[in-house]
């Protein structure tokens, strides 16, 4: 898991990051980034892929950090924008955009909550050489916001509304995040849940099967815990 005499590897990135970059990536370091980072989710995506919105011109010199995220945003009223937090959602809903969005944008890492398939780091992120980074926990978009240092840009805010627009934010000591996938495409979280399902019967051996009463309820400990 990139750990140092029994600690968690730290490791600073400066975005735009590069190849370079993230060959020192390992799965399970935690990861702080410095730079630009961009939100781009659903509402971009449909935009930009699939009904021709312009990015910015050198939009990857600017930054290939994209956070799938909804910022805690205000608008000022002298048409200024602060950011006081930023809280992770769920990446995999938006996997079926992330090939156009790579060749598009040349983003090199997704951040989210939760990490992403096994397939979709093969399929999409090890071709283009990109990494997923995910949150740590719930509660911790407020401790995000603490590397936030401005706002640099909003795109789209009237057309898409505050959590589907693109804020490119300026960060400094931004994170704890922990790297889920690296560059070969492995994935810290099917590693660690393959671990778990392997004990799940040996948990539940010998105990009598639930009673089901609910639509939808199984017995079957790897799909559900009743």
């Amino acid at each position: 898991m990139g750990t140092d005499s029994g600690t968690l590897k730290k490791i600073n990135l400066n975005v735009p990051v590069t190849l370079d970059d993230l060959k020192a990536i390992e799965i399970g370091n935690v990861v702080y980034l410095n730079g630009v980072v961009y939100t781009a989710r659903e509402g971009v995506y449909q935009r930009v892929i699939e009904d021709g919105w312009k990015l910015p011109d050198d939009f990857a010199s600017i930054s290939n950090a994209n956070f799938h995220c909804s910022p805690a945003a205000v608008r000022d009223a002298d048409g200024s924008y602060r950011v006081g937090a930023m809280t992770g959602t769920a990446s995999f809903r938006f996997s079926k955009w992330l090939a156009r969005w790579f060749e598009v944008s040349g983003a090199r890492i997704i951040i989210g909550k939760g990490g992403m398939t096994f397939d979709d780091y093969k399929k999409y992120f090890v071709p283009v050489g990109a990494i997923y980074l995910t949150t740590v926990g719930y509660g911790t978009g407020a401790l995000l916001g603490r590397g936030i240092k401005k706002v640099r840009d909003v795109r789209w805010y009237d057309e898409l509304g505050i959590a589907q627009a693109m804020w490119m934010i300026e960060v400094e000591n931004f994170g704890p995040f922990i790297a889920d996938s690296d560059l070969a495409g492995n994935s810290l979280f099917e590693r660690e849940n393959a671990k778990i399902k392997g004990n799940i019967d040996k948990l539940y051996e010998g105990t009598k099967p639930p009673a089901l009463h609910r639509y939808g309820e199984t017995d079957d400990r790897s799909e559900e815990l009743i």
